[in-house]
């Protein structure tokens, strides 16, 4: 077996460490979310705290984890008598992303339960976590279906396992630890708001921090067992404060003045519903737990705040979790319920609450944001000129404020990842049809399963009123539901486009697109064509932040290389369908459609688009020619890429979802 990096030996990460700790203190705190760039010990820290729990009491022989002082009434393994039961240390389960279904709740011996009427259950994941750590790692990344059902079982604490009237119950409580880098995309909101905390964790710029980890990393490599032996003490150390925390934490009060502070932080930052206000209320009172006091004080509150609130607040779309900690440390002292000697608007200085007064207020101008998260802007004067910028570039023009879109689909039935966009055959979703099983057998058709079996019934000797079910008979659910696409831009950033009104339009409705895509569980890509070449400004990703950065420092200028552009749109597609040949893709192309530069560009781009209209990818164009002399060029481009067309001046929400419908309908109709 091998050695886990020792807990108390990672370097720094004084937030993730307290975030972790404060939940092995009280599991109902809910678990942590640890957001952070690669390489910033997430993973190690996670694995490590598991060897720091308390041993578990359970019920010998139970696959379910039963307590022995409290058996599961419903356990499949049961019922248990009351006992003393056997010890075991506290397991740390971790969930794949590419886990399957039955892999996480447990498979159901489908033919034994027909044949048999017995209910042979095998656990899965959520059974071997009960009572102890579910780790997702990269779990931004998880399927849709399984996000699903860990939420469930978070929500009731249990687990269900339903096949076609044969059900399985067993208790599914867990600590819930996932790791995600943001840069890889973003979480559903429904199971970020199930993690109790989130904190974010970066590299150190300290070189002597660093030195220290390459050290201690380097000294484990060589011989695991003795860098955990030296560490041995203060592991025993922290296991041991955990458990007097336990014990400590029944005779902890909570008493009204902080319950108000609770309730008047997460009113100011207007967070969604009341999970927040108890999660704050869970957290303060593991904080004086674990600092060995049975009251909690306003610094246990401003602690849970900061762990408890950047992931619930109300924010942009594009805008990553943060909290105002000026803000925080207003609302605490304004409810206090103390009258402070200083006059409340003098200056803090760098020793107030929160460590580090340097910031502007959030109330001085445009600058401050407060809890919005939104970001400063600057005039048409002030706009900083892009790096390495050339003689007739423009700098880069503020994207408009994003809309709602309509849902944007793509014609056809595909067999992409789970998504929330266009048809596809999938594991889940509404039953169409019945197929024979490839593999296991996960989604029982029943009536196509009797249907097969009768007529065989006579020959196989069947006397009671049970079927005589064979391998052969059983028919697997063919289902229809939806998929995630790639949407790929084509946005030309020529001199022709630099009008700061008509890019300011694009992007508006580009960022709109890319919320949609991110709600949808879409990729987006984002090539650019200017000057002489095109560039992939954003190659296909998941991060809506990563997009919406890219296109907000997008600047203009030069000539229209719009050849350059289709054909890197093209290699971009082709690529990605080595990677990805199961997603299928949307074609949004921005232009005017005035193609210059080198022998007969027009010409050029119009070969150019005839590869994606031979491929039958679906695409669209953006006609962004203005004037009163129209030459129709974008039109002639949407003709050759078979797609269609519409006008800059149409460059709504309405608009371009009615012109992705009108791409779907005469893809049918070319079909």
């Amino acid at each position: 077996m091998t050695t886990p990096f020792p807990f108390t030996a990672v370097v720094g990460q004084d937030d993730l460490r307290l975030a972790l700790l404060l939940n092995a203190v009280s599991p109902a705190v809910g678990g942590v979310l640890v957001r952070g760039e690669k390489g910033t010990a997430k993973s190690t820290a996670v694995r490590a705290l598991s060897a720091l729990l308390p041993e578990v009491a359970v019920v010998p022989g139970c696959r379910f984890s039963c307590d022995p002082a409290s058996p599961d009434p419903s356990c499949p393994d049961g019922p248990h008598e009351v006992g003393p039961g056997a010890h075991r240390p506290a397991r740390m389960v971790e969930l794949p992303v590419g886990a399957s279904e039955d892999r996480l709740v447990g498979a159901l011996d489908i033919e034994r339960a027909l044949a048999e009427g017995v209910k042979a259950f095998e656990p899965g994941l959520l059974a071997d976590a009960h009572r102890g750590i579910l780790y997702v790692d990269e779990v931004n990344l998880l399927h849709d279906h399984l996000v699903d059902l860990l939420l469930d079982a978070a929500a009731m604490g249990a687990s269900y396992v339903e096949r076609e009237g044969v059900s399985v119950r067993h208790a599914a409580r867990f600590l819930l630890v996932g790791t995600m880098n943001p840069e890889e995309g973003e979480l559903r909101p429904q199971l970020l708001d199930r993690f109790g905390l989130t904190v974010e964790v970066a590299a150190s710029r300290e070189p002597d921090q660093r030195v220290e980890v390459v050290r201690r990393r380097l000294a484990y490599d060589d011989d695991p067992a003795a860098f955990a032996a030296r560490w041995a003490g203060e592991e025993a150390a922290v296991r041991q404060r955990i458990v007097a925390a336990r014990e400590l934490l029944p005779q902890v009060r909570l008493g009204d003045g902080a319950l108000r502070q609770i309730a008047a932080t997460c009113a100011a930052f207007e967070v969604d519903g009341m999970r927040a206000d108890i999660v704050m209320a869970r957290t303060a009172t593991a904080l004086a737990a674990w600092a060995g006091r049975t009251d909690v004080l306003a610094e246990d509150v401003r602690q849970a705040a900061l762990l408890a609130l950047p992931h619930r607040r109300r924010r942009n779309p594009f805008d990553a979790p943060g909290l105002d900690e000026d803000k925080l440390d207003r609302t605490l002292e304004e409810f206090s319920g103390e009258s402070p000697d200083d006059d409340p608007d003098d200056d803090p200085g760098p020793d107030g609450p929160g460590g580090g007064g340097g910031g502007p207020a959030p109330d001085a101008g445009p600058q401050g944001g407060g809890d919005t998260g939104a970001r400063p802007e600057e005039g048409d004067g002030g706009e900083p000129q892009p790096s390495g910028a050339g003689a007739g570039e423009q700098p880069a023009a503020r994207a408009a404020e994003p809309f709602r879109t309509k849902a944007l689909s793509v014609p056809g039935i595909g067999e992409g990842a789970a998504g929330r966009r266009s048809r596809a055959r999938t594991e889940h979703g509404r039953t169409t049809g019945a197929r024979r099983p490839r593999g296991a057998l996960t989604k029982l058709h029943l009536a196509a399963t009797v249907q097969a079996a009768a007529p065989h019934q006579r020959a196989r000797g069947r006397s009671g009123p049970g079927l005589v079910i064979r391998r052969d008979d059983l028919r697997q659910a063919a289902r229809e539901g939806r998929e995630g696409n790639l949407v790929l831009f084509v946005v030309d950033a020529s001199g022709s486009m630099a009008a700061r009104q008509r890019m300011s339009a694009v992007k508006g409705a580009v960022l709109s697109l890319l919320l949609d895509a991110y709600q949808r569980r879409d990729k987006v890509g984002l090539v650019t064509f200017r000057g002489s070449a095109a560039d992939v400004a954003l190659p296909p990703t998941s991060s809506v932040d990563a997009a919406a950065a890219r296109l907000q420092s997008l600047p203009t200028g030069g000539r229209t290389p719009l050849a350059a552009g289709l054909l890197k749109a093209h290699e971009v597609l082709r690529v990605e369908r080595l990677r990805d040949p199961a997603r299928r893709a949307l074609v949004v192309v921005v232009t005017d459609g005035r193609a210059t530069g080198g022998p007969e560009p027009v010409a050029l781009a119009g070969r150019a688009a005839r590869l994606f209209a031979a491929e039958q990818v679906a695409s669209v164009v953006v006609d962004c020619e203005s004037g009163p002399v129209r030459l129709g060029l974008a039109g002639q481009l949407a003709a050759e890429l078979g797609g269609t067309a519409v006008t800059l001046d149409e460059l709504r929400a309405d608009a371009i979802a009615g012109l992705v419908k009108d791409v779907q309908g005469t893809s049918r109709r070319a079909a």
